[in-house]
């Protein structure tokens, strides 16, 4: 009889990270559900998911900042369900950082966020991937390979995962899969822009529309189930974006 498979995925109370994380719940797996503050949000949908199938979704707290408090955070996720097979690097921070404003303290939580939390996470939960023969999934960004004008360190960091993933594929091989996921424009920042900037970056977009969470969290499952072949790439999710950013 097959395991069933356990994912962890960061930020994934609410937004994107939920959806992915439905997703790879409604396709068996049992889905460990981080969070930093969001506890209620976290809460309610693992209640909504174990309704579906009892004991199959579980929040776990953590500070993504606090780089030595991650070794803890995935053993206790891991050892939940006493294995891990696929880690999802979604949480990010994102916010403008105009040259000339920038403090330590937003490089900080953008890098570390963005850049510096996955590879510890990572690290941290390798002897629990090797063991699995499982894979990493990182939410890059179609920006971290042209820099959004604005948004210099946010660029940078995501630059640096894209690096991360290329690295980590040929470090971690042939045990563990490492891939990522750059989207485009998916859902709209808390606040959102006014309708010219909406339109005016719709209208940059082949496809003409903003894209669905559920297809990113549909790719994110293709590369955790159905690519066995495949590491070290990164797969624009973008309607066509990147071509004219």
């Amino acid at each position: 009889m097959r395991k069933i498979r356990t994912a962890l995925i960061t930020g994934a109370a609410k937004r994107l990270g939920a959806v992915i994380a439905t997703e790879l719940h409604d396709h068996g797996y049992r889905v460990i559900v981080h969070y930093r503050h969001s506890e209620t949000d976290a809460q309610g949908l693992c209640e909504a998911l174990n309704r579906k199938r009892p004991d199959s979704a579980w929040p776990l707290q953590g500070d993504l900042l606090d780089i030595a408090s991650l070794s803890r955070l995935v053993e206790n996720g891991a050892s939940r369900w006493g294995r891990l097979d696929v880690l999802v690097n979604n949480a990010s921070a994102f916010y403008p950082t105009p040259v000339g404003t920038v403090s330590e303290c937003q490089w900080e939580e953008l890098i570390g966020s963005n850049l510096k939390a996955p590879f510890f996470l990572i690290q941290a939960a390798l002897p629990w991937l090797r063991e699995a023969a499982g894979c990493v999934v990182n939410l890059a960004d179609i920006y971290g390979e042209r820099p959004l004008q604005g948004y210099p360190v946010f660029s940078i960091a995501k630059a640096g995962l894209i690096a991360l993933t290329k690295a980590m594929a040929k470090e971690l091989a042939p045990e563990v899969r490492v891939n990522a996921i750059a989207p485009g424009a998916i859902l709209w920042p808390v606040p959102a822009p006014d309708a010219a900037v909406q339109k005016k970056i719709l209208d940059r977009i082949p496809l003409a529309r903003l894209g669905m969470a559920e297809e990113v969290a549909r790719a994110v499952r293709f590369l955790a189930d159905e690519a066995a072949y495949v590491t070290g790439q990164v797969l624009a999710v973008d309607g066509g974006r990147s071509l004219s950013v």
